[in-house]
């Protein structure tokens, strides 16, 4: 497969009012009500870019920056910006009007992998990335930094031995007790 696609072919901008069913209990828009909003596009950006259907591999970190209110308009926007084999990281912005001020806040950013499948459900190869531009470029060069340290991460998690003494001494400086029987 020899297919390319542009970072500009994958864009996808989702906006909705948020209403009061989407409050949790305190009177804010429910993290989950976000999240469920970041998949949806994620998986519409990233099927727009590869011409296949997607599915969510994994969700980079998200932080709830600021709070969203009941009556605000919340805009998504995503678009592709890496591509490996069968995986592309979608970036998503997410933030929020209040509708009466026009004051617009940024409230989430991430990260989300996503894999093209076929119809028997195996992975399928997606389309080169054209890079065509600087900022397209920081992207890619992000998406690769974060996958190496993702990497990395997980090698130590399987090199570490949490039973050693050193391993247990090094979690005294933490706001715990420990009482291994």
């Amino acid at each position: 497969m020899n297919k390319t696609n542009t970072v500009s072919a994958s864009k996808i901008t989702l906006s909705e009012l948020m209403l009061p069913s989407h409050s949790n209990f305190s009177g804010k828009i429910h993290g989950g009500y976000l999240l469920s909003l970041m998949d949806q596009i994620a998986f519409a950006c990233a099927s727009k870019y590869c011409g296949s259907y997607c599915v969510t591999a994994s969700v980079d970190t998200v932080n709830f920056l600021n709070p969203v209110e009941i009556g605000e308009l919340v805009t998504l926007k995503a678009c592709v910006n890496y591509v490996g084999n069968s995986s592309m990281v979608v970036g998503i912005r997410v933030t929020s009007q209040n509708i009466q001020t026009g004051k617009v806040k940024h409230t989430n950013s991430s990260y989300f992998t996503m894999v093209a499948k076929n119809s028997e459900g195996e992975n399928v190869q997606v389309p080169k990335l054209i890079l065509s531009n600087l900022e397209e470029v920081r992207r890619f060069y992000e998406s690769i930094n974060r996958i190496s340290a993702k990497k990395a991460s997980l090698q130590d998690e399987i090199t570490l031995d949490f039973s050693s003494d050193e391993a247990l001494e090094n979690l005294k400086k933490y706001n715990i007790i420990i009482n291994l029987k």
